[in-house]
């Protein structure tokens, strides 16, 4: 087992949706946050790790269990764990509990670190590693397939100032944002998520035209992102009918 992390959070107002439920898209860009407190705390910022080794985290793959959405003004706790790895892939979780211990939500992340110079996957150093307490495992986790989209609903973007992050290319959240947004309004109004995967090809870089695909069948929506002629990211998200309650 990994060394954890925890932390609470009220969910504020810009952090909720009409349906006063947590935004899922932001709330991965804040969970990755979390983990960087996490790692500085242990001499191994992102800076520290840049300076030292010109190596760079990414993440790669997530899978994402919601048993529920947390409200707006709800507290919750955020607890992180860098579980395990092997030589060039490294698996943490987020488990995120409400105020009576219940689990909310379960987030799996993949991360690879990229040499900055050649941008190729770089070997995980053992002494970097080494603070978190992870399990060295030999058996790599295979990240879930994709279905090549067929006929779809496609929609173009312009990648804006705001999506570009301090990496100089589009924030992870905005993927997922931006598959969500391919989805009918009213759909959204009337379905909650209850899992979705997603997986990051290539980085979108800024002044790129993007190309939204999404396909839905019952209960099922499938997404690509591409810009430029490349597939950058796809994501398959499994939805539950609202009752009339919300």
């Amino acid at each position: 087992m990994g060394l954890r992390y925890q932390e609470t959070l009220t969910l504020p107002f810009d952090m909720v949706d009409v349906k006063q439920e947590l935004k899922i898209p932001g709330f991965l860009a804040y969970c990755l946050a979390l983990s960087g407190r996490q790692s500085e705390l242990l001499g191994r910022a992102d800076k520290a790790i840049f300076e030292e080794y010109g190596l760079v985290w990414v993440v790669t793959d997530y899978e994402v269990d919601i048993h529920r959405l947390p409200r707006y003004q709800e507290t919750v706790t955020i607890e992180t764990e860098a579980k395990s790895y092997n030589k060039f892939f490294c698996y943490r979780t987020f488990h995120i509990y409400d105020e009576t211990g219940a689990l909310l939500i379960k987030i799996l992340a993949y991360f690879v670190l990229i040499d900055f110079e050649t941008r190729k996957v770089s070997p995980v150093p053992e002494e970097l590693i080494a603070p978190y307490q992870s399990e060295k495992v030999k058996k790599v986790a295979r990240a879930p397939k994709y279905d090549t989209l067929g006929e779809s609903v496609e929609a173009e973007r312009e990648v804006r100032y705001f999506d570009i992050d301090l990496n100089g290319h589009v924030n992870n959240s905005k993927y997922l944002e931006w598959m969500y947004e391919s989805l009918d309004y009213d759909f959204l109004l009337q379905h909650r998520p209850v899992y979705f995967q997603l997986k990051y090809i290539k980085e979108v870089a800024p002044g790129s035209l993007v190309t939204t695909k999404a396909v839905q069948e019952e209960g099922v929506s499938q997404h690509e992102i591409w810009s430029n002629g490349q597939l950058n990211a796809q994501g398959m998200i499994k939805w539950e009918k609202r009752d009339d309650r919300g």
